[in-house]
């Protein structure tokens, strides 16, 4: 069992009479990791929002018919509760008058499920997003030396759980994964019987990864307007498919100031998206899957341990570049990512001139573990 390191942020909160919501996209490990903290539990009530009678139940806010069903038991989890219309009112209703009961539920899309709960939950909920695999919990799970040495593996099939504890299988997993999982919430939330634009604007995004994107150019190549391609992004942002990467500007006034990059949450959803699986050795793309990667995992795991940073790419007019930047607690962090390691970048000059303080790095297959642990 890979431990999650999310499971003590979560233990922590578990008493503090407050509802626990946990993000995530489907398959990556929600209900495996509460199954594991709740092991050997009594009175530990199991709820789907996928199954209608779960719904009909939490769809009635009655008091006394949800104490009935719920009051018995100190733990109530409730899986895909972004499926239970009006679920926010429920949860606050249990909360309530249950101060015995502590409530968990998860969602595989936030905007169906923040949504419902924001207002009612005001004041009265953590929220979680458990993310696939990272690097340092593979590593702390076989050692840092194999989790090394699986490099190609992640950069190809990426870290959802089952594609990294089965990598055998990991075509067929991650093609039954695209397909089957991963914007079902989005044609659920859109009422879109056809997959074919969402998939089209995945294509798309998949072949500009590490690029900047305009929406207008998407919308050209995808046949519709900006707004809804504007909103298809932000649903498969809340879907944890994908998520974006604004410029950095401050002080130049050169500096491209409404930039925008968007990338894929795991390397093996981009791939699967492309039909690419070839070695890195032979893909022309590979500077492209390594800063995903990279910069993926680097967002892991500031969200696995509370970490605030705003995250950042910089460019200029005359296409001085950055390729990553982190803002925390008042510093700058430069980085620059290069696949070949004998290649040895400096800051650019215009970028120290603006920002003396700031910190710079290259990260490389040298070092890269360092970044993804939390040690550059």
């Amino acid at each position: 069992m890979v431990e999650r390191t999310l499971e003590n942020a979560i233990r922590k909160r578990l008493s503090d009479h407050k509802v626990i919501v946990l993000y995530g996209a489907r398959q990556t490990g929600k209900t495996t990791l509460l199954k594991q903290m709740f092991k050997g539990k009594e009175k530990v009530l199991w709820l789907n929002g996928d199954e209608s009678e779960v719904r009909s139940l939490l769809n009635d806010q009655n008091s006394q018919r949800l104490a009935a069903v719920i009051a018995d038991y100190t733990t109530v989890v409730i899986d895909e509760a972004q499926r239970i219309e009006h679920i926010g009112l429920t949860l606050k209703l249990i909360h309530d008058t249950m101060d015995q009961v502590k409530l968990i539920c998860t969602g595989s899309s936030s905007f169906m499920l923040a949504r419902s709960t924001s207002e009612p939950l005001t004041g009265r909920k953590w929220e979680f997003v458990l993310h696939p695999f990272s690097f340092e919990e593979l590593a702390n799970h076989r050692s840092v030396l194999e989790e090394l040495q699986a490099k190609s593996l992640r950069l190809t099939y990426g870290s959802y759980p089952d594609i990294a504890l089965h990598p055998d299988d990991s075509k067929s997993l991650l093609t039954e994964l695209v397909t089957s999982y991963l914007y079902r919430d989005v044609l659920e939330f859109e009422l879109l019987r056809k997959s074919s634009k969402i998939e089209d604007l995945l294509k798309a995004l998949a072949l500009q990864v590490g690029g900047e994107v305009s929406l207008n150019e998407l919308a050209r190549l995808i046949g519709l307007d900006v707004k809804t391609i504007d909103r298809y992004l932000l649903l498969l942002e809340q879907s944890f498919v994908i998520f974006r990467l604004p410029s950095f500007a401050r002080n130049m006034r050169n500096e491209i100031k409404r930039g925008r990059k968007i990338y894929f949450v795991d390397n093996g959803v981009l791939n699967t998206i492309l039909s690419k699986f070839a070695v890195l050795e032979n893909r022309s793309d590979v500077g492209s899957l390594w800063e995903n990667y990279l910069i993926g995992e680097r967002r892991k795991y500031l969200s696995n341990h509370g970490l605030q940073a705003n995250m950042y790419f910089w460019r200029t007019h005359s296409q001085q570049e950055i390729d990553y930047i982190e803002e925390s607690d008042g510093e700058l962090f430069a980085y620059e990512f290069k696949w070949n390691s004998r290649k040895r970048p400096t800051s650019p000059r215009s970028f120290l001139e603006a920002y003396p303080s700031a910190h710079f790095a290259v990260v490389n297959q040298d070092n890269y573990e360092q970044f993804l642990m939390g040690k550059m």
